[in-house]
């Protein structure tokens, strides 16, 4: 077994215990997770059931799309965190249907100690800690005037938190992968609920989500705190133009800004991101390109830039892809989706 090395302690150590919080709004999505997460005011395909379900007003009459996406979080250039989804969304207004598996894996140290001497065997104390969470999800919308329409996305969610405890000697990647040595419990249902509204005039969009009412937390009921998880309550506010609304033979293009409006905890620390991205079709809508960038204003101050693509490999049928990376305080990830939207 491979002894921890002094700069891992030096991370471990910049982790204060926080409390139990889990999942990053920027999870769901090949558009979204492309323009760095700003798409609480564009959100017009099936993830607008994450990411604003209000923002089905504004999308197609159909749209379908199976994803798969990995995300993982640094701190000094080591690994601490790490995120895993696969999902199904479809939306036709005004319902939606989605359904997202999440494995999400982080470090939780416990108490501070300085680096240990060469030859320990024992390392750092900690918990290592996964929820796995099955997300069924079903949105409805209405339109409370013209140009304005508000969603919600009722969860059904079934979970459990699997997790272990004592001397950390293993590198971190291997540590978010947890064996048969983890702890675990019975899986447990919770209920939760997402709010959107979107208000489009012309080229112009605002939205607003408010995800997580209640807060769902799971654990693994051994009563040790740092092995709970919870999904943090997160506000959101953004802003989009739409330059399609506007174009006589120009390419569509979209420009967008998003900004959360509290902080929230997660496994890595505290976050309130200020998250910009733009998206260009060209070749009569047959190619996306889009890229962009977030910032994380609080706790580590990640910064990540990110890129995607979609291409249709038939008309309304797309393949969708997205990478993001950063400095040693980053998000690094990438992911890739099916979509049909007609």
């Amino acid at each position: 077994m491979k002894r921890l090395s002094p700069c891992v302690t030096v991370l471990l150590c910049l982790l204060a215990a926080v409390p139990a919080g889990a999942q990053a709004i920027e999870t769901v999505g090949e558009r979204a997770l492309g323009m760095g997460g700003a798409f609480v005011a564009v959100a017009d395909d099936s993830s607008a059931t994450w990411w604003n379900p209000a923002g089905q007003a504004a999308g197609p009459f159909l749209d379908l799309s199976a994803t798969w996406a990995s995300t993982d979080w640094r701190v000094g250039g080591e690994p601490v965190a790490r995120g895993r989804v696969t999902g199904v969304s479809l939306s036709t207004p005004p319902l939606g249907v989605s359904y997202y598996r999440f494995c999400i894996t982080d470090i939780q140290p416990t108490g501070s100690i300085g680096t240990p001497a060469a030859g320990r065997e024992d390392g750092r104390v900690g918990v290592v800690r996964s929820l796995r969470l099955h997300d069924l999800g079903l949105t409805l919308l209405t339109s409370v005037f013209t140009g304005v329409h508000v969603g919600t996305t009722l969860k059904f969610l079934h979970g459990s938190v699997e997790h272990t405890t004592g001397g950390i000697q293993l590198a971190p990647e291997a540590l978010l992968d947890l064996g048969d040595d983890a702890n675990g419990a019975g899986s447990q249902w919770q209920f939760d609920a997402d709010v959107g509204v979107l208000a489009v005039t012309g080229p112009f969009r605002v939205g607003g989500i408010v995800r997580n009412l209640r807060e769902a937390g799971f654990d693994d009921r051994s009563g040790d705190d740092l092995a709970a998880m919870r999904l943090p309550r997160q506000a959101r506010i953004g802003v989009a133009y739409d330059g399609a609304l506007r174009r006589t033979k120009a390419s569509p293009w979209v420009a967008s800004a998003d900004v959360d409006v509290v902080r929230y905890t997660t496994g890595t620390g505290d976050r309130r991101v200020i998250a910009a991205g733009l998206e260009r079709w060209l070749f009569g809508e047959r190619l996306g390109i889009r890229g962009g960038g977030r910032f994380n204003q609080v706790g580590h101050k990640e910064r990540s830039a990110t890129a995607g693509v979609s291409a249709a490999i038939r008309p309304g049928v797309f393949v969708e892809a997205h990478a993001a990376a950063g400095g040693s305080n980053d998000e690094r990830g990438w992911g890739v989706a099916a979509r049909v939207s007609f």
